[in-house]
């Protein structure tokens, strides 16, 4: 099963790049690359990841700097950062821990250690209850006050129903099938009726809208952030 993370790799090496991006595709991940610390800031503000992999060597704006400038964003207070390195030096750690990193990885790359970092930093992510706050454009869903923002309006779901739009806007376009978002979002153990998703996305529809979710007939809904 895919995995329901996002990933944002920087890095201006174009082979570690593409090396890095090909085994996290692998396990599932939901990749985006960037090879300079401006476009990462972009992509970062458009895809709201879950953790960002930064070089810390990269010509015009380094590391540091890139980090220190997604933590000004209050939107970017959730996302992990962490930070590969091939310098070992103690003030460049400090300074890394300073502008808001998270971890530091030592280049070369043992890719199975890397991505056990990553998956033990998600899980206890997800164990803490920071689960991700998504933003796409104009469209951003805040988790810590369960409210949806679109360009002016914003507006509040209940739970369960806000939990559905987490599920789907945490990956848009892809697919969710019926029997996925049934284990994710009631559960294995609990008996639910076949309408009574169908009732909980035309709830959602009425409040933000029918553009949002798209009905694949017999297979499930996904999520698409456009006006």
């Amino acid at each position: 099963m895919p995995s329901p993370y996002k990933i944002l790799i920087v890095d201006d090496e174009i082979d570690i790049l593409e090396f890095l991006q090909y085994n996290f595709e692998q396990q599932g991940f939901d990749v985006y690359s960037a090879k300079n610390g401006q476009k990462a800031i972009k992509l970062a503000e458009k895809y709201h990841p879950d953790l960002i992999l930064l070089d810390v060597m990269m010509p015009k704006m380094d590391g540091i700097e890139t980090c220190r400038m997604l933590r000004d964003n209050p939107n970017n207070k959730d996302i992990l950062i962490l930070f590969l390195t091939a310098r070992n030096e103690d003030y460049t750690e400090i300074a890394g821990f300073e502008a808001g990193g998270d971890d530091f990885i030592t280049k070369p790359i043992r890719i199975r250690t890397l991505m056990a970092r990553v998956k033990a930093h998600l899980k206890r992510k997800q164990r803490s209850g920071l689960m991700h706050s998504i933003q796409i454009d104009d469209f951003r869903l805040d988790t810590d006050k369960r409210l949806i923002f679109i360009e002016n309006h914003s507006f509040k779901l209940p739970k369960l129903q806000f939990r559905l739009l987490h599920l789907l806007a945490s990956q848009p376009e892809r697919v969710f099938t019926r029997d996925e978002i049934y284990h994710k979002i009631w559960g294995d153990q609990t008996i639910v009726g076949d309408r009574t998703l169908d009732v909980h996305i035309r709830h959602i529809r009425k409040k933000l809208g029918q553009h949002y979710i798209h009905t694949y007939k017999g297979v499930g809904y996904s999520f698409k952030a456009v006006k």
